[in-house]
């Protein structure tokens, strides 16, 4: 509860129980790529009487104060992860929708090197794999 104070207190929100409840939403193990309506979901599991608007507001508050980062992958809801400063990319189980981050040491040189090949210097990126799992014989 007090990370979670300190965290908004240093964006500089307010503290308020849907803003809390939702923080802490985010940081369960289980919680890294949630949409608004999942969170709703978790809330109303709780008995919490914070509504889907509310919810929506609140994540936009969140993305303007960089506590989260909204994901818009192709065929999908808006996706939200915290944004905890690590780059990362993500694949896309096409099939299930899931999500799955994972960093790549070799990606990144790559990227790095393909933008100096045409006379320019990465300044960011973000990579999406979509993938299928492979069919068994």
């Amino acid at each position: 509860m007090e990370q979670e104070t300190k965290e908004l207190r240093k964006a500089g929100l307010k503290v308020t129980h849907p803003r809390m409840r939702i923080l802490q939403i985010f940081e369960d193990e289980e919680a890294h790529h949630l949409t608004a309506e999942d969170i709703y979901k978790r809330l109303l599991a709780h008995q919490e009487d914070i509504g889907l608007a509310t919810v929506y507001r609140v994540l936009t508050q969140f993305e303007a104060a960089g506590i989260v980062v909204k994901h818009n992958f192709e065929g999908g809801q808006a996706v939200y992860e915290l944004d905890r400063g690590k780059h990362h990319d993500h694949m896309i189980d096409v099939d299930s929708g899931k999500v799955i981050e994972f960093v790549s040491e070799e990606i990144e040189r790559l990227q790095h090197e393909i933008a100096a090949r045409h006379g320019y210097v990465l300044e960011d990126h973000s990579l999406v794999l979509y993938v299928r799992p492979k069919q068994r014989k």
